[in-house]
């Protein structure tokens, strides 16, 4: 697909609408998913680990919602589909609950601080601050968030099947932080399975 038909349907929305008929199948799947590493998978679960990459984050610098959510859905329908139900189904409900950030630079947070102490107390290009301290840490991150700007934070999904019947599917899906554990955001996804005909 033309890349620029994709960035004018992202530019204009609605109004150019049908440029969105020329994409591949799975095109915004696989932009969520690049960089996905399934560490395990079973039946009825699977447990993936991503690096935040800056394509996913917010205006906050953190893992986007929708980044979430969408995580959720496909990580969420690949554990539906690893109990044998014959397609993973169309999306009834999602529900995901935000309980931390992941960023795509947290690891450098401790170091910029420091950096800040250090550096940004008394000069900033050679310039005396006396009582300006506010300003030398805002340009003081400007200048620190650039240079560390490539280190990535690694999280870990899991998703559980909590129940496949025969028209319905339901799934458990956890975001945490590889490192501490720590829980990003928890959801709960619910598909349509369709029924085979019987005719």
């Amino acid at each position: 697909m033309e890349l620029e038909a994709m960035k004018r349907y992202l530019e204009k929305g609605p109004e150019n609408a049908s440029t969105i008929d020329g994409l591949p199948l799975r095109f915004f799947d696989a932009f969520f998913v690049e960089g996905l590493h399934v560490d395990l998978i079973e039946p009825g679960r699977i447990i993936c680990s991503l690096k935040v990459h800056p394509r996913l984050l917010n205006s906050g610098n953190f893992l986007h919602g929708g980044a979430t959510a969408t995580l959720v859905d496909l990580v969420g329908s690949a554990a539906i589909y690893t109990v044998g139900a014959p397609m993973t189904g169309v999306s009834v409900e999602i529900n995901v609950s935000y309980l931390d950030a992941a960023y795509a630079d947290k690891l450098m947070e401790d170091a910029m601080m420091l950096f800040l102490l250090r550096a940004c107390y008394l000069k900033i290009d050679g310039i005396q601050l006396r009582n300006s301290w506010k300003l030398g840490i805002a340009i003081c991150r400007i200048d620190t968030f650039c240079a560390f700007e490539n280190v990535q934070e690694e999280i870990e999904i899991e998703a559980k099947t909590l129940r496949v019947g025969k028209a319905v599917g339901v799934v458990s899906v956890e975001l945490r932080k590889k490192k501490t554990g720590k829980i990003i955001a928890q959801g709960r996804h619910t598909k349509y399975l369709p029924v085979a005909s019987k005719l």
